[in-house]
């Protein structure tokens, strides 16, 4: 009997040897798909946070920039401290961020299930305070800082904890959200980061943990000094999409084996560029550098070509060398 695609994402996860890389995409239909993303707790009352116009439940106000899945805060209810005395943040509690799941829930099978959680700390924290002032803050104002954060923090926890009451074991992972990095360094210092967010994270991962989940976390840009600290906070699964920027075989020479990768070629230095065969290439590279025989990979799929300026026929490129190589047989690199 087939090994349940489940169990091969866990089995990737944890380091148990999987018969082949797991897959998360639903482009290729004849390539593995062994995942069920859902992300229906992120929409808001007024709709998606990236929509319509009108302010999201925290508050913070958005436009779209060009993209139908991309967005900036433009407008931040906390342009003071004093903005605090009239300002509620959002109820975790609240059905509504949870009503909609249930039906994503009908037809997913044998996958993996992972359900999507965005703007976790630091995102959250500069969408209210403005992104200028915010950095400002963590320097000259932090205790403000460390009890804003701690609020952020409280709604994620509860929001955990529903989900735990509502869907229990049905739920393998939650999917999270913290851009750190411009191209060429994190926003902050690693010392800075392992003050004021390492503790908050670690209190994340656990109570994510005691729900029988695994802890996936999304970060853009150059964020290796900031990596041993995503470990250290306990986060099973890094998704990291731009191998290119973080040095691609240094990167796995530092850290394979040690956190497992979700990751696809690099959305800004190779996929737009369309050449396949440097596509095939990267890939190639992802699997030797990236991953071990025990696991530590799952291919990922951006899921917007548009966006990123590619194609499908570059997107298929990808997933079909990936598909040739998940057995991860040393001849083929």
């Amino acid at each position: 009997m087939d090994m349940e695609r489940r169990e091969i994402v866990r089995r990737a996860i944890e380091f148990r040897t999987p018969p082949r890389l797991p897959f998360w995409q639903s482009v290729v239909e004849d390539v593995p798909n062994d995942v069920c993303d859902c992300w229906e707790m992120d929409r808001q009352r007024a709709g998606w946070f990236f929509g319509n116009g009108e302010p999201d439940d925290w508050g913070c106000q958005w436009a779209v920039t060009g993209e139908k899945n991309m967005g900036q805060v433009v407008d931040h209810p906390l342009k003071t401290w004093d903005d605090l005395k009239t300002w509620t943040p959002p109820n975790p509690l609240d059905p509504f961020y949870y009503e909609r799941i249930e039906d994503s829930l009908q037809d997913v099978g044998d996958r993996y299930v992972v359900l999507s959680c965005h703007f976790n700390l630091i995102e959250r924290f500069h969408m209210l305070r403005g992104f200028e002032q915010a950095f400002l803050d963590l320097i000259l104002e932090p205790e403000r800082t460390e009890k804003l954060l701690d609020v952020i923090l409280e709604f994620k926890l509860a929001q955990f904890d529903e989900l735990k009451q509502r869907f229990g074991d049905r739920i393998d992972g939650l999917f999270l959200t913290d851009d750190w990095g411009t191209q060429a360094a994190p926003l902050i210092s690693p010392d800075l980061f392992a003050k004021m967010f390492l503790p908050r994270y670690r209190k994340m991962v656990d109570a994510v943990h005691a729900n029988g989940w695994h802890f996936m976390f999304h970060s853009c840009g150059r964020v290796n000094d900031l990596v041993p600290y995503f470990i250290d906070a306990g986060m099973d699964v890094l998704n990291l999409q731009q191998p290119q920027a973080y040095g691609l075989e240094s990167f796995g020479r530092q850290f394979a084996g040690k956190t497992c990768f979700l990751t696809t070629v690099d959305i800004q230095a190779t996929m737009p560029t369309g050449d396949l065969d440097a596509i095939r290439e990267e890939a190639r590279q992802l699997v030797e550098h990236w991953s071990t025989p025990k696991g530590g990979l799952i291919v990922f799929n951006y899921g917007d070509e548009k966006s990123i300026g590619t194609t499908r026929e570059a997107t298929e490129a990808m997933f079909r060398e990936f598909d040739r190589l998940k057995y991860r047989d040393e001849n083929l690199f």
